[in-house]
């Protein structure tokens, strides 16, 4: 017999929180996603890397359905995703999703930024959002930006509004689509190390980038993909220093520097 720790609910503490199963996706006649299965667990950091066109970003968007899948499923905590309409948006909510470009709205400030879904998906109260809000925005370092607009603020401070809107939805996972290719070079740091923080916390994430050090430093485990596939899964240490697939040997040589 093996034992499952339970929560209140009956709900498992540890165990799979996202899981696909032979997940395949064409855009036209291109097939980007072949036959994919990944199972993420609670409080794992996975970090997706590979060449350009590998169906990095699909897989991510894939997650949350912000693109279809043709065949396969894909469960979030245990649910098949929903199709369309409100138990979409309750998923969405519970899968927090930061891009390249920060998707913040523009004609409101920070603050309401980071208070609309509260209010509008969550319910929250106005109140109770706004000072969720402003400990969020304190967490990520841009307390004293709350009033200004995005337009004001610099990429780096952009993007970690995007991921204090994102936690405020109390999400189960968080899901990172090349967060730092949009950004100067010096801002790249401020927001891996918001992430950094968030990893140690045990949030569970899944990481499309291309900054190694991270991956080596933060993630749980890395995936490797090429033309639509999953080549190769490791533990990072493994993965970097020695890698099975000529794929992956081949791409390690072309981005490490030795």
């Amino acid at each position: 017999m093996t034992e499952v720790s339970v929560a209140k609910d009956d709900v498992p503490v540890t165990g799979d929180l996202v899981v696909l199963k032979s997940v395949n996706k064409h855009f036209g006649a291109l097939h980007v996603l072949q036959d994919i299965d990944l199972t993420i667990t609670r409080g794992e950091v996975v970090v997706v890397i590979g060449p350009s066109g590998s169906g990095k970003s699909t897989l991510c968007r894939a997650i949350n359905r912000l693109e279809t899948i043709d065949s396969g499923d894909i469960s979030i905590d245990g649910k098949p995703l929903p199709q369309e309409g409100k138990a979409l948006a309750r998923l969405r909510a519970d899968v927090g999703m930061v891009f390249q470009s920060f998707n913040l709205f523009a004609h409101k400030t920070v603050l309401e930024n980071v208070m609309l879904g509260q209010i509008k998906v969550r319910k929250a109260d106005k109140k109770v959002a706004e000072e969720k809000a402003r400990a969020l925005l304190d967490r990520v370092g841009v307390a004293t930006q709350a009033d200004k607009y995005p337009a004001q603020l610099s990429g780096g401070q952009q993007q970690r509004v995007a991921i204090a809107r994102a936690l405020a939805m109390d999400p189960k996972v968080m899901l990172f689509d090349e967060p730092t290719s949009a950004l100067d070079p010096e801002m790249i740091n401020e927001v891996l190390e918001v992430m950094q923080q968030l990893a140690r916390e045990g949030m569970t994430m899944i990481v499309v980038t291309h900054e190694m050090g991270f991956a080596r430093s933060a993630a749980n485990r890395v995936v490797f993909m090429a033309d639509g596939r999953i080549v190769e899964e490791a533990v990072p240490d493994q993965f970097f220093s020695n890698p099975r697939s000529d794929r992956a040997k081949d791409f390690l040589s072309k981005i490490l520097h030795h």
